[in-house]
């Protein structure tokens, strides 16, 4: 994505495209979709801000879902704004990544690598569910709304879901998640101002 110099990270482009490109692609192939996630990065590099749909299926039923996204009309809008610049597709002819565990952080146990992406799958089900619910809540937006308006629109659908993170995420998500393990301490490598 267009990520001026000495500018945030245009981080609700990512609710954007989560709610108005990939959901309809999850619903339309939900079932032939084993796994799927989301990916959200934005680093001063090469890669700059990025906005990944990951997801585990046969190369049939991805070459139907990389033409579904191709084909969004909001994909294209954003891209002819210049907003995105690229959207990128693996290669359906070569599996380079046959298992599971395939995308996940090389760092981890094997373990751990094989159970992440049914993890974040939830994780990602659930960010998007409270994309739905911020997008109808601020009452939805016009279909032919320009892509100044859209934006704008998703720039507060972002920060609702934001101040709900900061003010539930503890409880909802952390307290939980910790429960599940039966509260057994981890290392946290500290600096301080506290994000996971």
């Amino acid at each position: 994505m267009d990520w001026p110099k000495d500018a945030e990270p245009l981080w609700h482009m990512d609710p954007l495209l989560a709610h108005r490109v990939i959901a309809p692609v999850l619903s339309r192939y939900s079932e032939e979709i084993s796994l799927w996630r989301f990916h959200r990065r934005a680093a001063p590099d090469a890669s700059g801000h990025q906005f990944s749909f990951i997801f585990y299926a046969d190369p049939q039923v991805a070459d139907r879902v990389f033409a579904s996204i191709r084909s969004n009309r909001i994909l294209k809008d954003m891209k002819s704004a210049g907003i995105i610049l690229e959207d990128v597709y693996d290669d359906t002819g070569r599996i380079s990544k046959p298992n599971v565990e395939d995308t996940s952080d090389r760092n981890w146990s094997l373990p751990i690598q094989k159970s992440w992406p049914y993890f974040i799958m939830g994780v990602s089900q659930t960010w998007l569910d409270l994309i739905e619910q911020g997008v109808v809540q601020r009452g939805k937006i016009d279909r032919s709304a320009s892509c100044r308006d859209i934006l704008a629109f998703y720039k507060g659908v972002n920060e609702d879901i934001g101040a709900t993170w900061q003010k539930e995420g503890q409880h909802a998500f952390l307290h939980h998640l910790n429960a599940l393990f039966g509260y057994e301490p981890l290392v946290i490598y500290e600096k301080r101002l506290t994000t996971f």
